[in-house]
């Protein structure tokens, strides 16, 4: 499949400032899921989504995972603070986020659950600091059980500012491509 053929969209979920990156606590201009966002953005001339909480998360990174690790035990889906406008014209969703407890932060289950997917592709993609993709896959099968689930991408957040290369391989081990 072109991606420039399809009307494609990168929905992402990242949190910007502190994060844990390389075994340290670094401060981020742009999140890590967002440049990984982006780069896709370049190569396929998709939409770009951020997906946000209306309640913002904590400024301090370890108390973002306590209040990530509640919302997990809670099952909460927070509010949004935009939504897609036409979210049926998209056929191919890329969905990027960072891998929190083992899955995707909660804002990202309201996202998929707002909307109709059915018969549309998810590309999954996520950042990380060693947990890989972690459960994120199967969850978004779950959720979304009427889309074709596409093999996912997870990329260690130490790395993404030189993750061209992965993603451009990523692209065409799935089966898509770019008009260059």
């Amino acid at each position: 499949m072109n991606v420039s053929d399809s009307n494609c969209l990168i929905a992402y979920f990242s949190r910007p400032g502190n994060n844990y990156v390389d075994g340290g606590i670094v401060n981020l201009p742009a999140g890590n899921t967002e440049v990984v966002a982006t780069m896709i953005r370049e190569i396929t001339g998709g939409d770009l989504f951020h997906i946000e909480s209306v309640t913002a998360y904590p400024e301090d990174y370890t108390e973002t995972t306590e209040v990530a690790q509640q919302e997990l035990r809670a099952n909460a889906r927070p509010k949004l603070t935009h939504h897609l406008e036409i979210p049926d014209s998209y056929d191919l969703i890329f969905l990027g986020y960072p891998n929190w407890w083992g899955t995707m932060p909660m804002p990202v289950f309201t996202f998929l659950e707002e909307y109709n997917l059915a018969g549309k592709t998810i590309a999954p993609f996520c950042t990380h600091e060693g947990s890989g993709i972690g459960r994120s896959v199967a969850d978004i099968k779950k959720t979304c059980p009427q889309s074709t689930v596409l093999h996912s991408l997870a990329i260690r957040g130490g790395r993404v500012k030189k993750a061209q290369d992965e993603i451009a391989g990523w692209l065409q081990e799935i089966g898509l491509t770019a008009n260059t």
